[in-house]
């Protein structure tokens, strides 16, 4: 008998009522898409922090080369 704890109290999910159920199964949805969001957003934090590197490297890089140069200006 599956068991689930709503504001702190335990309930038999074999007892809910039909809209009960359906408003568990909503829950268990949305609850599953925000764990994929929230996984897809790391990933995109990642990729972002890797990008921002990347750019980061590139603009040292053309400080380095402008500094460098007879023509830069301070």
């Amino acid at each position: 008998m599956p068991r689930i704890t709503v504001g702190g109290i335990d309930y038999n999910t074999e007892d809910l009522t039909e809209n009960g159920k359906a408003q568990l199964a909503s829950l268990q949805f949305l609850e599953s898409q925000m764990r994929k969001l929230n996984t897809e957003v790391a990933i995109y934090k990642t990729a972002r922090e890797g990008y921002l590197r990347a750019l980061r490297a590139e603009l040292a890089k053309a400080g380095q080369t402008d500094a460098a140069s007879p023509d830069a200006q301070p």
